[in-house]
């Protein structure tokens, strides 16, 4: 049975990080939104005399946001149709919450739910202030608005993300990431996604 992780939660949390652990631990297509688009969308929103870093403004989320996120969807469905493992990481927050979206996913790749096993791995942190540590040392300038407006963005992301997704609740894990990411959690999310 094929494998679609998503990890997911917002800025800081340590999805990637998290994800790239268990990468080592099982063969998978790592698709990680800011990867496939960041390039292009950079370059689009400095083209309309935006700040090439800013998705939190209006124009990025009416224009971008969700060709970033569609792009990213239609390599995971070329994966899943190829017969591969896919790892998703990116906050997925409207696609989390719009029921009909995982089928499509699993459908446009020639699949049923009986192929494909769907786990959600929620990375949070309950230290808001290790969050903002994480977010300053990975040093990027897309960060930036967050660290400028940090009170605003903090009263954003003090929540989990709610999955509305028609899988079983034992499918959807929240890992807080707080403290070192020892073999031993590893371990113990590797589980979790290799459980049928």
């Amino acid at each position: 049975m094929q494998k679609l992780v998503f990890f997911v939660g917002v800025a800081g949390t340590g999805k990637t990080t998290v994800a790239k652990k268990l990468a080592v631990r099982m063969p998978a297509a790592f698709l990680d939104r800011d990867t496939v688009g960041g390039r292009f969308v950079e370059k689009f929103l400095e083209s309309n005399g935006h700040d090439p870093n800013d998705r939190d403004s209006s124009f990025y989320k009416e224009n971008l946001r969700d060709l970033e996120y569609d792009t990213t969807k239609d390599i995971c469905i070329e994966n899943l149709n190829a017969g591969q493992n896919v790892f998703m990481i990116s906050p997925f927050t409207a696609e989390l919450k719009n029921r009909e979206w995982i089928e499509e996913v699993i459908t446009s790749a020639g699949l049923t739910k009986k192929d494909v096993d769907v786990k959600v791995i929620v990375v949070a942190l309950q230290d808001m202030e290790l969050q903002k540590e994480r977010i300053i040392d990975r040093r990027t300038e897309r960060d930036q608005w967050k660290l400028d407006h940090w009170d605003d963005f903090k009263k954003r992301v003090e929540f989990v993300p709610e999955v509305n997704w028609d899988i079983p609740q034992a499918s959807i894990k929240v890992f807080d990431n707080s403290g070192d990411l020892t073999e031993e959690k590893v371990e113990d999310l590797y589980q979790f996604i290799v459980r049928e």
